[in-house]
Order: structure tokens, then sequence, then C-alpha cells
């Protein structure tokens, strides 16, 4: 009599019948969020010690602006090939390679003593970070079926935001208590436990799983695009393309002009905030630690609401790009209208204000960009076209503490930077509203 086959211990067979959708996924969602918190906390480190560091160095407004963006410039152009990277070696491995390095260019940088020297570890932790939200990408776009991919994506990207609001008073305190050194070390430290959890817990569905999971993406969709069974299908059945193809289509283009007129400004909050809350308004830097937060904490609210805002319409039927736009447009426009106003105004609480929902609406399109690109991309393509997105993005955000810091050699005030910021996010949302219209799709001539 023949024995039937088992499948390897961990695998599921193609038989197996499945009843329930993995628990495993939401505790993969759980340690991406805490991945993009401590992640986050490893950026905002040195716009926390901005002054501190500034004075012990004796930098000017420029050259503290030099030193934020050297992690940026390394950051946007390693995308690039991290996007690959994440296609080609999966979120496993990627991941645990980038929070492994990113923890001990931070730990070294505990223990630099010039300026140099710092600016080259604030490079590294570039380079090694920049597979992270591509992996997290890569792992929801294997764990979660296309109608359900806002929240877990919104949710990993709350990480930053949740980090951005901890930052300054947890690393205020950190900094009084131990020194900017000090609070150097602890992070790297809780970047290394982080490594050791992914390797311990994290693995790809198994094909049982895989069936589970995806017997709801079959949406509706008009007659010019391709549903994602569809696609798939085409996909597998198609050679790989190549990672350069994607710039042969102006989505890829209006996606990477898109994300960085809406990242500039985000990243004028995240270096220079302390600064100008310091300088500007006249807080203490233990003052400045919890009045920061604020907008940061409007943020959490924002990623969470955006995704909400994308999943609410493609349950109503809503083509799934026009679903992502929604957030993406209405916030821009929105994070636009509330900076812009800041210059003329001369009353502290209502900056504030201002500065908490302008930071809200700009945090709106922060995870559903990345849902987008899982969206527009050919199903092997997923990471490589949000490494591509998200390099736009942070061409953006390199030149905002750059340019900041020129701003305020020559002129003592931030004005022109908010100024710059709304027409930059007005750019964004132009981008993504009017000019980004359908799927990549690898049969169809490039549009």
């Amino acid at each position: 009599m023949a024995i039937p086959s088992t499948p390897p211990p961990g695998k599921t067979s193609p038989q197996t019948p499945m009843t329930s959708k993995p628990k495993l996924r939401w505790g993969i969602v759980i340690l991406l969020l805490i991945g993009a918190v401590i992640n986050y906390l490893d950026r905002s480190n040195l716009s926390v010690a901005n002054t501190t560091i500034a004075e012990q160095f004796q930098l000017s407004s420029t050259q503290m602006g030099l030193l934020l963006s050297a992690f940026l410039w390394p950051y946007a152009i390693a995308n690039l090939p991290a996007g690959w990277l994440v296609d080609r070696f999966g979120p496993r491995k990627m991941f645990a390679w980038a929070s492994g390095l990113w923890s001990i260019a931070t730990l070294i940088s505990a223990f630099v003593n010039s300026y140099s020297l710092l600016y080259a570890m604030r490079m590294l932790l570039g380079v090694s970070e920049s597979p992270f939200f591509t992996s997290a990408l890569k792992s929801n776009e294997r764990w979660f079926a296309k109608k359900e991919r806002g929240l877990p994506t919104s949710i990993i990207n709350t990480g930053s935001q949740i980090a951005n609001a901890i930052a300054p008073p947890l690393l205020t305190a950190l900094m009084l208590t131990m020194s900017w050194r000090g609070m150097f070390i602890v992070i790297g430290v809780a970047g290394l436990l982080l490594m050791i959890i992914w390797l311990k817990i994290y693995r790809d569905p198994t094909f049982a799983e895989q069936q589970l999971i995806h017997t709801s993406d079959h949406e509706q969709t008009n007659t010019t695009s391709v549903n994602q069974p569809q696609r798939e299908a085409q996909t597998s059945q198609t050679p790989t393309a190549s990672w350069s193809s994607l710039f042969k289509h102006k989505s890829t283009w209006f996606m990477i002009i898109g994300n960085f007129g809406i990242m500039f400004t985000i990243w004028v909050y995240l270096t220079w905030l302390p600064s100008y809350l310091e300088k500007e308004q006249g807080f203490t830097l233990k003052e400045t630690g919890w009045i920061a937060s604020i907008p940061f904490i409007a943020g959490i609210i924002g990623v969470l609401v955006g995704g909400i805002i994308s999943d609410y319409f493609i349950r109503k039927g809503v083509h799934p790009i026009t679903s992502r736009k929604v957030p993406i447009v209405g916030g821009a426009i929105l994070a636009a209208a509330s900076v812009a106003p800041i210059p003329f105004i001369d009353n502290t609480v209502l900056s504030i204000v201002l500065l908490s929902v302008g930071y809200f609406a700009s945090q709106l399109p922060s995870g559903v960009i990345w849902t987008l690109a899982a969206d527009i991309a050919p199903g092997d393509q997923v990471a490589s076209l949000g490494a591509i997105q998200n390099f736009g993005g942070f061409l953006g955000a390199a030149l905002a503490p750059i340019i900041t810091g020129l701003i305020l050699d020559q002129t003592g005030s931030f004005n022109n930077v908010f100024l710059l910021g709304a027409g930059l996010l007005l750019l964004g949302a132009i981008s993504y509203g009017f000019f980004l219209k359908k799927p990549i799709e690898r049969t169809a001539s490039p549009t």
C-alpha cells in the first residue's frame, strides 16, 4: 500500500485545506511596526541632539544642514538597488542585514570625535536603512490580499510617526541623563535585538496560505486594466523584466516627482522642528522635547486615517489607484494650506496648531504611497517600484535640511522654508492627482 507523502516540517501541502487566514501575518506586522519605530529613532537622534552637537563641534546652520542630510543622500540612492535586492533575496534576509548594519553604524557614531567621522557614520546609516520599508512592502504583498494591504502598510508606517512623537521627549531625556553618546548606544542595542527576533519569527507564507490569502484578490477593475490574479499570471509566464525597465514608464516618473514634493516638507519637520521651536518660538531644550512631539502625534493619526480612507473606497468598488490617490492628493493639499500661513502668524499656539494639522495632513499619504506601488507594479517588481518612488521622496528629503540651513544662514528665519514647502506639496498633489492614472503592464508598451 502506498504511503501518502507528507510535506516537510513547517510546510503545508497544496491539498491541505485551510479555513482561516494565518495569524502569524499580524505578528509580522507588529514586529515591522516595532522595527519602524527603532529605524526612525536612529534617524531622529541627530535632530534631537542638533543644538548640542552643533555647539560641541562648533557648526554653522549650513554645516548642520549638511550633517542632517548625510543620512538622506545615501539612503535615497541606496533605495534603488535595495528594492531589487528585496525582490531578489526576499524580506527575511534583507531586513536582517539592514537592521544589523544600521545598529552597528549607530553604535560607532556614539564614539566618534570628529565631524567627518560622524558624517561618514550617518552615510552608512542611510545605506543600511534603505531596505527596511521595501522589505515591509514585500512582506505585506506576500501575506495580504490587495484590498487588505492599506491598513497593515499604514500600521507599519505609523511606526515612523510613533518614533517621531516619542523621540523628542524620550531622546531628550536620554540625552540629559546619559549625554548624546549614551542616547546613540541605547538605540543601537535596540536595533541588534530587533534583528535577532526577526530571524526567529519571520517566514514566507506556504503555498496553501498564499492560496487562501489571495482568493479575495478578485476586485472589479475598469476595462483598461488587468486584475491582480491576471497580472500575477502574466508575471509568472513572462521572463523577469530588468529593474531599469520601470524608468521607461511615465507613471514611475510621476511617482518620483510626487513623492519628492511631499517628502521635502516632512523632512523639514524631522530635521529642523526642534531648532525652530528653540530659536523662533523661544522654548527651552526641555520644553522643546515635549512640544515637538505634538505634530508627530498628529502624524500617527494621519498615517492610519490615510490607510483607512483608501481601503474604504476600495471596498466601495472604487478603482484601487483612485482609492489610494484620495488621501495622497487630499493630504498634500491640506498640508500646503496649513504650513503656508505660518510665516504671517505671530501667535505661538496657532503656529503649533497649524504645524500639527500640516504634519497630520502630510502623513495621510505615507502608508498609502507604499501600497500604491503594489497596485501599480507587476508582481515581481513591487519592491523595486516602491524603492524607486522612495528614492524620489528622499531626494526631496535630502535637500530639505540643506536648503533650510542655507535659508537660515541667509535670512535668519524659517519663513521662506514654509513657503517653499507649501509649493512643493502642491507639486506632489498635481503629480499624483493629474498624471498617475494606470498600472504598469508588462505586456503593454511604456506609457
